[in-house]
């Protein structure tokens, strides 16, 4: 049976897409390159101690926040390209200033310039993706979606891996040259965005009253969609947080194992999210795919727990199980709240909507840690309960949510191929 043309992977659309998917590849590749340096970079260019250091990041992160309101409007008036250009020109410039750093104020200055590109981008390349989907067909932003988080996940771990190999060389001269190629990475992807990735159609915004935060405030679905995705981005975040913790500390595991386990984690999403999209699409419409998707992180968590009662032989081919029902739940969930968040939006509101819509991210970033630590420190399960309750909480409200958001899927046909329900917002 021949492919409908919304797979959105074959001929000129194809084509027209490719400068669009390499400049998400190479803003990946800068991500990943800084990656392992992290904080060690400050800890070698300024007297600052961890701590101070810490703190002074987290701050100037967490300014940043209301950018993804300005954003959103700016997305909507201009249209997504030249404003996801700016963001990683943004990331790029702040990347050279890092190579200026040398005390508490250059790295704030720094870190603000890039954190505020960071939220740019972030705040808008979703926007363009979904308007690259459209322009292929009313079917393909799963597919879209979850192509680019393979590259996304590609460039990121072959970034960290070139940065790993490159500081076990004894110079202090490797964390220059690995903050110089972050910073023309993400240059270098500004002017791909700029130069090759073609226009596509944007709807005008609305008339005043009818669009932008004011109808997103009075839009409960979708902020109910937003408040749901919170919880599953926790869930999402939770693996490279407690994984290396909870290991060599709760279970008095073999340290070496987190960092396989956690490659086997990008291994999977970076090359299997498109074929099980398509799998899962086929058979369930994105609410239910996402509401699977946290049922299977609570049985992540229970897996988890369960991990305590396993003799010492059992125990790494048992964590890999659980990381492969981990990455399973990510795989399903990732292009499916994107595309659901995507459609769900007004058309010509969709810059605000999906900038909110990176508030379910950043929310999740910032708690995870705090609650992580907290949890832990007073019983090692206590984690996996209260997240695994949670990732069940989410189960349950976004399928009670199903019928206030736009109704769409495919549904089996009586021939066992599929056909598309046409979108439709309930009252």
């Amino acid at each position: 049976m021949a492919r409908a043309a919304t797979d959105g992977d074959t001929g000129p659309s194809r084509r027209r897409g490719r400068p669009l998917l390499a400049a998400v590849a190479v803003d990946a590749l800068g991500t990943g390159l800084y990656l392992p340096l992290s904080l060690l970079y400050f800890l070698e260019v300024t007297d600052l101690n961890l701590a101070t250091i810490g703190v002074l990041v987290s701050v100037t992160t967490v300014v940043t926040l209301p950018v993804p309101i300005v954003v959103g409007r700016l997305v909507d008036r201009l249209g997504p390209r030249l404003v996801v250009a700016g963001g990683q020109a943004l990331q790029g410039l702040g990347f050279l200033l890092y190579l200026a750093v040398s005390g508490a104020s250059s790295l704030v200055v720094a870190v603000l310039v890039t954190s505020v590109g960071v939220r740019v981008y972030w705040s808008s390349v979703f926007t363009l993706i979904a308007d690259r989907a459209d322009a292929e067909g009313a079917d393909a932003k799963d597919n879209w979606f979850a192509r680019t988080g393979m590259i996304r996940e590609t460039g990121g771990g072959g970034g960290a891996l070139l940065a790993g190999a490159l500081l076990a060389v004894d110079s202090a001269r490797v964390y220059d040259v690995l903050i110089l190629g972050s910073a023309l990475a993400f240059l270098v992807a500004a002017l791909v965005v700029v130069l090759a990735v073609p226009s596509t159609p944007h709807a005008p915004p609305p008339a005043e009253g009818h669009s932008g935060h004011r109808a997103l405030l009075r839009d409960r679905p979708y902020l109910a969609l937003i408040g749901t995705c919170a919880i599953f981005a926790l869930c999402s975040s939770f693996l490279a947080l407690s994984l290396p913790v909870y290991v060599v500390q709760g279970l008095s595991g073999p340290d070496w194992v987190t960092g396989p386990l956690l490659a086997l984690n990008t291994l999977l999403l970076a090359t299997c999210t498109a074929a099980l999209t398509r799998f899962v699409r086929r058979r369930l419409t994105r609410v239910r795919a996402m509401a699977w998707a946290g049922g299977l992180w609570t049985l992540w968590c229970a897996a988890s727990a369960a991990a305590v009662l396993l003799p010492s032989e059992a125990l790494v081919p048992y964590l890999v199980a659980v990381v492969v029902c981990y990455s399973v739940a990510e795989m399903t969930y990732g292009p499916a709240s994107n595309a659901l968040a995507a459609d769900a939006a007004p058309a010509g509101s969709r810059g605000v909507y999906l900038a909110a819509f990176q508030y379910s991210f950043a929310c999740a970033d910032i708690v995870a840690p705090a609650l992580f630590g907290l949890l832990f420190s007073r019983d090692r399960l206590l984690p996996w309960v209260v997240v695994g309750l949670l990732a069940a909480l989410g189960a349950v409200l976004m399928l009670r949510l199903e019928r206030r958001l736009p109704r769409e899927g495919r549904t089996p046909d009586h021939k066992g191929g599929t056909r598309a329900v046409v979108p439709e917002i309930a009252e």
